[in-house]
């Protein structure tokens, strides 16, 4: 039997996590990929190549995606669970309104499922980072599109097609800790499917499709923070895929899903 012969594996030499210093409060109405260059400056420039990772926070920010928790009336049942766990009721009700389904509820917790189709903790609704505790800041209505047009603002201004990650920082099962995820993406495959491939042992894959837009999020997590004011990251040197991908390709069907 003639043996197929083994595929090369794909090779990237060096990845650089570049980490962009934004020292301006974003305000709703900001041209987020103006504030993204103007902190970039004369210092830091994209190159071909380039991939864009940006916290939703400041993409909430500039999309107005903030909510005044006076305004805020919990229903009984949100009070109730709030005062159970000594945790702000507004918050837990507006997580109910930000999702499509309550997946768990446990030691003071939602899991919930959010119209977007993220399986996270509140429906992705954060008060940290906003204005100490009176405003919670809703995760971007549309992420996938909010990627595209500052995708779309970078062409236009910085002269180059580079693709933009979108993350939020999740929980996981069964594991301590947070690590970014995707939630929106432009321009790049977020899946790289070696299915089919040979490994260097000659085995054919069955299984391999690789979150890679997952994947760089998470790295970019590494040095974008929560304290250290540095809300976008480039990465250099990744060999992306280009495409019209989207973050729904990253979100597994209920019906194949063994955990629900």
């Amino acid at each position: 039997m003639k043996r197929e012969k083994t595929q090369p594996a794909r090779h990237t030499p060096e990845v650089r996590l570049i980490a962009i210093s934004v020292t301006d409060e974003i305000r709703p109405g900001d041209a987020l990929g103006h504030k993204l260059l103007e902190a970039m400056g004369r210092r830091l420039k994209f190159q071909a190549g380039d991939t864009l990772v940006v916290k939703h926070k400041i993409v909430s920010k500039s999309e107005g995606r903030l909510i005044d928790l006076q305004t805020i009336e919990p229903s009984p049942e949100s009070i109730a669970w709030a005062e159970q766990y000594d945790v702000d009721a507004r918050v837990i009700e507006l997580a109910v309104r930000e999702s499509r389904a309550v997946i768990r509820r446990k030691h003071g917790v939602l899991i919930t499922e959010t119209h977007h189709g993220f399986l996270c903790a509140n429906s992705g609704i954060d008060v940290s980072n906003v204005d100490g505790g009176r405003t919670a800041l809703l995760l971007p209505k549309d992420p996938d599109r909010s990627a595209a047009n500052l995708r779309r603002y970078l062409k236009k201004h910085a002269g180059l097609d580079i693709p933009v990650i979108i993350t939020d920082s999740f929980g996981r099962p069964w594991r301590e800790g947070l690590t970014d995820f995707a939630i929106g993406i432009a321009g790049m495959k977020p899946l790289r499917d070696d299915r089919g491939r040979r490994d260097p042992h000659g085995y054919k894959l069955k299984a391999s499709v690789e979150a890679v837009a997952d994947e760089l999020a998470a790295a970019a997590g590494l040095v974008c923070g929560k304290l250290n004011r540095a809300p976008a990251c480039i990465v250099r040197g990744f060999q992306y895929e280009s495409g019209p991908g989207k973050v729904g390709d990253l979100l597994r069907p209920a019906a194949s899903d063994l955990f629900r």
